[in-house]
């Protein structure tokens, strides 16, 4: 398209900015979203609740904060002309929606009912949770994190290892590839018994599966990833008088690091499935146990909030492995599409 198509008179339209860049992009939907929290303070407050909830003044008063902080940020880049922070500013419908559905959640539990009790907890249920027992869901979280992090680095190294092994040599992967198709397509959870009757305790039968079900995907993307490279870039490194010591750790595995993310992704939303079942099935302390733990007593405001805890841990989790990756693959910019 030529650029007299583009303009009209003097004025060209690509001297305007996109949407998404505008200034005036936040405040609009700022107002609304701020509005949209206003309403569930004045709904939580004002309306009368059918239970004796004892945090019902905090959400109130949570809310209003969070309505008065947007309006803070739409009223005065308005004004002031300030450059709303890019975060607040992608989360715009975001925090209307979520606003909407607060109001909607406590009309729907804490004022009329409109959902069985007690399956459907109200929002100063949750908030009750956290304030009120904090010490037993914390050190639930405690001890997930580290069960957690002990199959996971293990599974992630071995499967790391073996993805290398298989990729790059054809002996290894003449014995291996058998195992891998006999024992990997099976659920880690389906080792259940075998586990807790092979090691000495739960917390080792736990951290075995959690590793076995992260140690699958690691290893048949980093295989992949291996076994995917380029062959020249080996002939070049070669006339260059470089050793097998030289081509794995320098030519094969940067090359596959792209694959080998994939499959730590893959695997730790793997150990999480596994986590849970494991924790339920011995241990004394974890978001799995006190999973278990709220059902038995329908503490369902328990459950939900262990659930939104462990949303936020793999989701924390998530962007700490994307942060990592960036840094390790920062060569790739550009040339890697994730």
């Amino acid at each position: 398209m030529s650029s007299a198509s583009l303009t009209h008179g003097e004025t060209n339209l690509a001297d305007f900015p996109p949407v998404q860049q505008s200034r005036t992009g936040f405040w609009f939907i700022g107002l609304i979203a701020a509005t949209a929290w206003c309403a569930a303070a004045l709904v939580i407050g004002g309306l009368p609740d059918i239970d004796d909830f004892e945090r019902t003044g905090l959400l109130a008063k949570i809310a209003a904060g969070i309505a008065g902080t947007l309006f803070f940020f739409a009223v005065g880049e308005q004004i002031t002309g300030f450059t709303t922070p890019a975060k607040l500013r992608n989360a715009g419908p975001w925090l209307l929606l979520t606003g909407l559905a607060l109001t909607a959640w406590e009309l729907t539990t804490a004022k009329y009912t409109l959902l069985p009790r007690p399956f459907f907890a109200s929002p100063q249920a949750l908030l009750e949770v956290f304030t009120d027992d904090y010490p037993r869901l914390g050190d639930s979280v405690w001890n997930s994190v580290r069960l957690l992090a002990g199959g996971y680095v293990i599974g992630a190294a071995v499967g790391f290892s073996l993805g290398v092994a298989i990729g790059w040599s054809r002996a290894i992967g003449y014995w291996a590839h058998p195992v891998l198709r006999l024992i990997g397509p099976l659920p880690a959870t389906a080792w259940l018994p075998v586990a807790f009757f092979a090691f000495p305790s739960s917390h080792n039968a736990s951290t075995f599966l959690i590793a076995l079900a992260t140690g699958f995907p690691v290893t048949v993307l980093t295989w992949s990833g291996v076994a995917g490279v380029n062959k020249a870039f080996y002939d070049v490194a070669r006339t260059m008088g470089a050793s097998q010591r030289f081509l794995v750790l320098k030519v094969a595995i940067p090359a596959a690091m792209p694959s080998v993310f994939v499959g730590l992704f893959m695997g730790l939303g793997a150990s999480f499935s596994v986590l849970v079942v494991a924790e339920m099935m011995g241990v004394k302390s974890g978001l799995g146990w006190y999973l278990q733990w709220a059902q038995g007593w329908a503490a369902y405001a328990n459950m939900y909030a262990a659930l939104l805890v462990m949303a936020l841990m793999c989701t924390g989790l998530i962007t700490l492995l994307f942060r990592l990756r960036d840094r390790l693959l920062a060569w790739q910019k550009g040339l890697v599409q994730w």
